[in-house]
């Protein structure tokens, strides 16, 4: 992720205004994003399906942090995936630090 323009979040030269999922083989836009009251682990597609699985999830919840669902995170930890939960902006600034770290993470990043 390069960082953010008035329309949404910035990868190189592609803008998502309606979120984004992050893993570190690719950006696809999140243009089915619920809201951070019903996220399920099936809301996040794919972006779990890779080998080594992610040490952790970067939820970013939109302009302000939330919560999410205590289900969604019970599901997530239950298969050894931990779940850090922020503002989008916080979770999009740590991605950039821990992928300089070479962390093995994914992140999905609910829209401004």
């Amino acid at each position: 992720m390069t960082g953010f323009s008035s329309r949404g979040f910035r990868v190189k030269d592609d803008v998502f205004p309606t979120g984004l999922l992050l893993s570190p083989v690719r950006a696809l836009a999140w243009n089915d994003a619920p809201g951070s009251e019903a996220l399920t682990v099936a809301s996040l597609g794919d972006l779990l399906d890779l080998d080594p699985r992610p040490e952790f999830l970067l939820l970013g919840t939109g302009a302000d942090l939330r919560q999410p669902p205590r289900s969604f995170v019970r599901d997530l930890e239950s298969s050894g995936i931990g779940v850090e939960a922020m503002d989008s902006r916080a979770a999009a600034r740590a991605w950039g630090v821990l992928r300089a770290e070479e962390r093995w993470i994914v992140a999905a990043l609910l829209p401004l």
